[in-house]
């Protein structure tokens, strides 16, 4: 059966992380499953659901050993929650939290469950190293020879070479370019100078600092490793500061260490249910996950790799039946500064619109005021898997503390993808 006799509203109970840590840091020694367990644990606990069975875990890792095949299900095992709870991995580049989110979602809507948890973690510290694939195949003709002469002739064609690693690289395979080369193209496509992308930066590390200071994540954020808070957080970064630093990506671009996420550790998760689910429970109802959108642009034609969400995001709205400007929040995940103002410049243009949106008239302008009021990935990290969930633990309490509003998540993804979703109470 796929659908129940009517379609559910789906509750946002809350969620939680652990602080998130540049690469090759704090979190060195540990991998996905360890960060994982620990978050899925902390939501475990602050919502009472040991021994629990839960409908359904979905998560996933962008970069992950061949050994964690079931990264999940070995998380939720460990968190306390019944071993009769099942596991799913999954993985859409940066959008996989967000798009696990969405999957357990429709599960409850659909009435096939009547809650689940959904979350994503990454870690570079501890990415898988492979050798060439020359190598892989001398192994592999050993282990099938028969007798110890089929076994030791291929280890007779080993050379130096075959113990150079390929070491992991965040590069598109269609176009050999990095993401930070990709946007560094976008900018130039859409005119985006270099101070507004180090002012947006600068804005995020305040918000993050100011949202810390005031005790928003303490309920968000629990200890790992020894650390309470994201430590790629810069208190005393200042445009100025910004201002001097110099493009990586390009010699004369615009994008720097500054306005791009840094390489990042971390994990994140959400607990999401059915209306009757949460009141059994004595649960409060942060918000409702209303919406859902995944959409792709052909960036190796004359798309830039990162404008997918300038896609899912008006096609969404029109399924909502409401305009950019109907919320109190906007969660635009912030790979780069530069992508999210080509994003918001692309709803501004009415050329953009008209042409590649086929709307009479440009989405128009949001309300900046409004945009990761929290502070965003360029200062709270970016571990690839665990920013959607991450957003949408934020975006449902930050509706919980207003009493009321609409939140929009917009997530960027490699591979030309864009992930959105809209939260309400």
């Amino acid at each position: 059966m796929l659908v129940g006799s009517q379609v559910r509203r789906v509750a946002v109970i809350g969620g939680g992380r652990i602080p998130f840590a540049r690469a090759h840091g704090a979190y060195a020694r540990v991998g996905n499953q360890e960060m994982l367990t620990a978050v899925f644990k902390s939501v475990v606990d602050r919502f009472g659901l040991k021994d629990e069975i839960l409908g359904d875990v979905v998560a996933g890792a962008v970069i992950k050993h061949s050994s964690q095949w079931n990264l999940a299900r070995e998380s939720a095992l460990g968190s306390g929650l019944a071993p009769e709870t099942p596991g799913l991995d999954l993985q859409r580049a940066c959008g996989t939290s967000l798009e696990a989110a969405i999957l357990i979602a429709n599960k409850i809507a659909l009435g096939q469950i009547d809650s689940g948890m959904a979350g994503g973690v990454d870690t570079v510290s501890d990415a898988p190293i492979v050798y060439s694939r020359d190598y892989q195949q001398l192994l592999l003709a050993s282990f099938r020879g028969r007798s110890l002469g089929q076994r030791v002739r291929p280890w007779l064609g080993l050379r130096p070479r075959h113990f150079k690693p390929m070491l992991p690289g965040v590069v598109e395979p269609r176009t050999g370019k990095s993401m930070g080369e990709s946007c560094e193209q976008m900018a130039v496509d859409w005119s985006i100078p270099r101070a507004a992308q180090d002012q947006l930066a600068y804005e995020s590390h305040r918000s993050a600092a100011a949202a810390y200071d005031e005790g928003f994540y303490e309920d968000l954020v629990v200890k790992f490793e020894g650390l309470d808070a994201d430590n790629n957080m810069r208190r005393d970064t200042t445009v100025e500061k910004l201002a001097k630093l110099r493009p990586v990506f390009s010699k004369n671009g615009t994008l720097t260490a500054g306005n791009s996420t840094p390489m990042t550790d971390g994990a994140s998760a959400v607990l999401l249910a059915s209306e009757d689910w949460a009141r059994q429970r004595s649960l409060p109802v942060q918000a409702y996950l209303t919406f859902g959108k995944v959409a792709a642009v052909d960036f190796m034609g004359a798309e830039g790799l990162l404008m997918a969400p300038a896609y899912a995001v008006p096609r969404m709205l029109a399924d909502a039946g409401i305009a950019l400007q109907d919320f109190d929040f906007y969660e635009i995940h912030e790979a780069f500064a530069a992508q999210v103002l080509c994003t918001l410049k692309a709803w501004e243009s009415p050329e953009f619109c008209r042409d590649r949106l086929g709307l009479d008239a440009p989405l128009g302008s949001i309300d900046r005021a409004k945009l990761n009021v929290k502070g965003g990935s360029l200062a709270v990290g970016h571990p690839f898997a665990a920013t959607g969930t991450r957003i949408v633990a934020t975006l449902s309490k930050l509706l919980q503390q207003k009493g009321s509003g609409r939140g929009l998540i917009s997530v960027c993804t490699a591979g030309g993808m864009g992930v959105t979703a809209i939260l309400e109470r």
